[in-house]
């Protein structure tokens, strides 16, 4: 009788909350949508204000603060990487689709935590747009940034509530990977000019990045093909995610690089010729 009251409470709190998995629940962050509405709507505000305030300010360095914070992410991505890897190998899991069960496998577990600690990443990178506005680069707080770090949150929220194990370790693990990588140029990068011209593999972070958003459109692809029996509509949301990815940071790096090609080349050819 008191589980069916409970049941009956959470259905009158927000939809599907009686589907949410019960290993997660009482997890920091997880339980009530309102917490992860109020993160989000936080961020966004800060992201709304706080260039008004630095429009008066002079931009801030933080060499140090930013070699520290991009090195920590790159260890947490690490972590991550490395705990769905080898829960996940343990347990056997299938990469093309492996079903969510409630079970209490401590590897099962161990996957379940890997997934927390990836949400709890996505919080952390909002820290990303913090340092683009103490540092008033205005060029990188673009929509794709902004698009990129709030969907990810959602998403990674939807995850751990819902579904924290089973196919999402696929492009967990993918993304984890890219991140370990893209966080340690960037923890180089703050050490300064010094470095620089040992960084010109930069370009190359956006390759990996189209690359992955490739892959992972190709695994919700095969998975729907399939009939896999692992949350349908999230297969069918993470290939429309993917493409809108693959768009903004195709288009990105056709603006950045392609163009940038284009007018090095002009400028040699009138130069010399």
């Amino acid at each position: 009788m008191a589980n069916d009251s409970l049941k009956i409470g959470l259905l009158h709190q927000y939809p599907f909350a009686e589907l949410a998995d019960e290993r997660t629940q009482s997890w920091p962050l997880v339980s009530s949508p309102w917490q992860a509405a109020g993160i989000l709507s936080m961020y966004l505000l800060l992201v709304h204000l706080t260039p008004k305030w630095m429009a008066s300010q002079k931009p801030l360095q933080l060499r140090l603060p930013l070699f520290v914070y991009n090195l920590l992410m790159a260890l947490l991505n690490a972590h991550i990487c490395l705990e769905l890897f080898t829960a996940s190998r343990a347990l056997n899991y299938s990469a093309k689709c492996q079903p969510c069960r409630v079970s209490y496998d401590p590897h099962e577990l161990r996957i379940a935590s890997a997934f927390w600690w990836f949400y709890i990443s996505k919080i952390l990178e909002f820290a990303d747009t913090g340092f683009f506005i103490l540092r008033k680069k205005w060029s990188q707080l673009t929509f794709l940034h902004l698009y990129h770090h709030s969907t990810m949150f959602l998403i990674c929220w939807i995850v751990v509530k819902w579904i924290p194990t089973g196919s999402t370790f696929v492009p967990a693990l993918m993304n984890s990977f890219v991140h370990i990588i893209m966080y340690g140029y960037y923890s180089l990068s703050a050490l300064g000019p010094r470095l620089h011209p040992y960084l010109w593999w930069k370009r190359y972070l956006t390759r990996l990045q189209l690359l992955q958003f490739t892959l992972g459109l190709a695994w919700g692809v095969q998975a729907i093909a399939s009939g896999c029996q692992y949350q349908p509509w999230l297969s069918y949301t993470g290939v429309a995610y993917m493409l809108s990815f693959l768009f903004l940071f195709g288009r990105f790096y056709a603006q950045k690089y392609t163009q940038n090609s284009d007018k090095c080349i002009k400028k040699y050819v009138a130069k010399n010729f």
